[in-house]
C-alpha cells in the first residue's frame, strides 16, 4: 500500500472505531503523536486517547488527503455529541515509512480540546 492507502486506513479505522485495526498501521517503535497541547510516544497511549473520546464521535469527514512521497496531509472535520465544542477542524501531517506510520503532527483549535477536557490533558508516556 501506498502511504497515502496507509493514511487512509487509518483514517477509515477510526472513523469506525476500529482501533485494533488502526493499530496496526502505526510504528510500534518510534511513533509520535504531536497535537498543540499533548503527545504521545506510544500508539497504544494515543489510541487510548482516541478510544476515550470514541463515545463524542459523531462523524469524521476527510475533506481532503494528499500525499508527497511519505508525508501524507488530511484535512478532517471531527463532528461531536458534545454540544459545547461542536465540531473541529483538524489538519494532521502523517509521515509515513516502512509500511507504517511513524508521526502524526495534529494542528486544531487546542482552546477547544482543553475545556472540553477541563485542563485535564494527557502526558507523554
Amino acid at each position: 500500500m501506498s502511504p497515502k492507502d496507509i493514511v487512509a486506513q487509518f483514517i477509515s479505522d477510526i472513523h469506525a472505531q476500529r482501533f485494533d485495526e488502526a493499530k496496526t498501521l502505526l510504528a510500534e517503535d518510534d511513533f509520535e503523536y504531536v497535537g498543540p497541547n499533548m503527545r504521545f510516544l506510544s500508539r497504544d497511549d494515543m489510541l487510548a486517547y482516541q478510544f476515550g473520546m470514541a463515545a463524542i464521535q459523531k462523524d469524521l469527514v476527510l475533506r481532503q488527503l494528499s500525499a508527497d512521497g511519505e508525508h501524507v496531509f488530511a484535512i478532517l472535520d471531527y463532528r461531536t455529541h458534545f454540544e459545547p465544542i461542536g465540531d473541529v477542524r483538524l489538519a494532521v501531517w502523517f509521515r509515513v515509512r516502512d509500511d507504517r506510520i511513524h508521526t502524526m503532527e495534529t494542528f486544531y483549535n487546542a482552546a477547544v480540546v482543553e475545556n472540553m477536557l477541563g485542563g485535564n490533558l494527557p502526558t507523554a508516556g
